[in-house]
């Protein structure tokens, strides 16, 4: 499992730890994943994924999981988030379709 935000696309960085002596020595410094589970309103269950504490707060800050992702354009989603956001598109539709058809 890759060390990456399904939403913001945040990932390990590298660096370098340097001692008192100005000794270096490589390390890495990963992001503050969590998996979490989103309540989608369209799909009415929850939508698990690996996320940032940043991508959670995005996400929360925007309205919710549905609205932040039918409101960024795809070119800004990895391939993760695409999947969910055609998922929920589909599924909007077809409630759409329901209710005009009633």
């Amino acid at each position: 499992m890759a060390r990456r935000c399904e939403i913001t696309g945040k990932g390990v960085l590298s660096g370098n730890n340097v001692s008192h002596a100005n000794n270096k020595s490589r390390r890495r410094f990963l992001p503050n994943l969590q998996q979490t589970s989103m309540l989608s309103d369209v799909l009415g269950t929850a939508v698990h994924m690996r996320l940032s504490t940043r991508g959670i707060r995005t996400v929360e800050h925007n309205g919710g999981i549905d609205a932040f992702l039918l409101s960024t354009p795809n070119s800004k989603l990895p391939v993760e988030a695409l999947v969910i956001k055609r998922r929920i598109a589909r599924s909007r539709a077809k409630r759409a379709a329901a209710a005009g058809a009633a």
